[in-house]
């Protein structure tokens, strides 16, 4: 044999190959929010012959890679998880370039790709928390709270992520001096985005939006107003900010220590480790430990009306609870929402009340008529009037919405009866709620998309005789003649009457 070839043979034998590239392994997106914490991504990935596996943790999902393509020079991944009876799936493009793994997603098949960088992460790190199994069922003593629905203002609608603790001393300040505090609005409530990471005996601690919670409810308090706060029973919000998964009772005994008045419990990241049917007993934890803080908390269940949970919201504790998925400051969702909760009226009663989602008012994406179709609406049906636009600049017409008197006198009637559908004629519905002493409201709401005649009759309501009638968006009294009563009703308008006996 050649010594030339014998030295190659024995060269090969000592010189390690390097190796291919390899995708396997734990990859993290920290994408800084600029609060003192990170939003982080995680793509536990596993490079097989029969192609790449794993899983992907974004925010509050959790998915198992269900689809791939190609390799570390260029390859697709597709996440799937059972989101209820829905399947969510996510798709990501990446490519390996040196330590590097450069990953990005979509908005449209056709859109630019959003792409990423992820760099190797410990193994174990960004993987879902263990099981807690959840608890044994049983009845939450009732709070005895809100026997009215609750007033106030959250952040979400207008603010969603950007809320800071300035926006809300502000919203404060607004509420305690234009009139609505005066009109009932009570709760200043932070949605999500104020978490910030656990310390060392695992506390939560606010991010730096919020550098003092403590002070920050003082200053609210010291208005006559009260503080509200949001949270998860998942491991992550819907943000992928901190949940309250496994720390119930010390979150609870944190809010009461910080003077916190509500909490929102959003069921986000709790669906990657329980099903729906599992839901009831996870909220009665947060309920129970919300009424061995030492504090009177408002309880609002947050889980977009899946389980039926009117049925078992009073169950846990709950003073309100979600009938629907988000609202969105338009005519088409506004009113597919709130037209929609007529089967719902029988689980309604002082202190437990639906709640199809937060107030649009005063948000640009409707007019002023459909705005007070909306204000009549939640309060016909005892829905939560929590405004979501920013308080410190709304016109006139706004503000007098939001606080009408006579309006909000049905919403707050005292036996806390829901309203419901009287009739339906294509897009003109006639809607009735029982209020105290015998009293009536009547909405006569024209949903299409042209003016109309419309038209009730007290034997449709059940009323007996004439009755003395309000108008209550003129404030003044009408009278009618015959057996029922007549009005022209703008498109997407309203006409909320208040009858009573003469």
């Amino acid at each position: 044999m050649p010594v030339l070839y014998r030295y190659l043979l024995f060269a090969a034998s000592v010189i390690p190959v390097c190796a291919a590239a390899d995708l396997t392994g734990n990859w993290v997106v920290a994408q800084d929010r600029h609060d003192g914490t990170f939003r982080r991504t995680y793509f536990n990935l596993k490079q097989e012959p029969t192609g790449i596996h794993g899983s992907i943790r974004t925010t509050q999902f959790f998915y198992k890679i269900s689809e791939s393509t190609g390799g570390p020079e260029g390859f697709t991944i597709t996440g799937s998880m059972m989101d209820g009876d829905r399947e969510r799936k996510v798709r990501y493009e990446g490519k390996l370039a040196g330590d590097e793994l450069h990953i990005g997603t979509r908005n449209r098949p056709e859109a630019p790709l959003t792409e990423m960088v992820a760099h190797r992460a410990p193994d174990g790190e960004g993987a879902m928390p263990a099981r807690v199994e959840p608890p044994q069922l049983h009845k939450v003593a009732d709070n005895g709270l809100v026997r009215t629905p609750p007033m106030g203002w959250n952040s979400w609608n207008k603010f969603a992520g950007r809320v800071t603790a300035e926006d809300v001393r502000g919203m404060a300040d607004a509420m305690a001096s234009n009139g609505m505090k005066a009109a009932g609005y009570v709760y200043i409530n932070i949605d999500d985005t104020w978490e910030g990471s656990r310390d060392a005996q695992g506390n939560i601690r606010s991010n730096q939006k919020f550098p003092d919670m403590k002070a920050l409810a003082d200053y609210v308090h010291g208005k006559g107003l009260k503080l509200g706060i949001y949270s998860s029973p998942g491991p992550y919000t819907c943000a992928g900010y901190e949940g309250s998964y496994n720390h119930e009772v010390q979150d609870a005994k944190t809010y009461a220590a910080w003077g916190i008045d509500y909490l929102k419990y959003d069921w986000c990241g709790a669906r990657t480790l329980y099903k729906d049917e599992e839901m009831q007993a996870v909220y009665q934890k947060m309920g129970d430990a919300l009424l061995a803080s030492g504090r009177p908390i408002v309880y609002s269940l947050c889980q977009y009306g899946r389980a039926d949970v009117w049925k078992w919201g009073p169950d846990v504790g709950g003073n309100a609870w979600r009938t629907t998925g988000d609202i969105r400051d338009t005519w088409a969702s506004m009113s597919k929402i709130g037209f929609d909760q007529d089967k719902l009226a029988p689980y309604a009663k002082p202190g437990h009340f639906n709640d199809p989602d937060m107030l649009e008012i005063g948000n640009g994406g409707m007019s002023e008529t459909e705005y007070r179709t909306h204000m009549s609406l939640w309060s016909i049906l005892a829905a939560p009037l929590l405004a979501g636009n920013d308080l410190r600049q709304m016109p006139p017409g706004i503000l007098e919405i939001l606080t009408n008197p006579e309006v909000i006198a049905v919403n707050q009637d005292r036996e806390g009866k829901q309203g419901s559908r009287v009739s339906k004629d294509g897009d003109h519905e006639i809607w009735s709620r029982q209020l105290t002493g015998g009293a009536l409201a009547v909405g006569l709401f024209n949903r299409s998309d042209q003016e109309a005649k419309m038209q009730v009759s007290w034997k449709q309501l059940g009323v007996k005789g004439n009755p003395h009638l309000r108008d209550l968006w003129l404030h003044k009294d009408v009278s009618a003649s015959g057996e029922g009563y007549e009005a022209t009703v703008p498109a997407h308008g309203v006409m909320l009457l208040r009858l009573a006996a003469k």
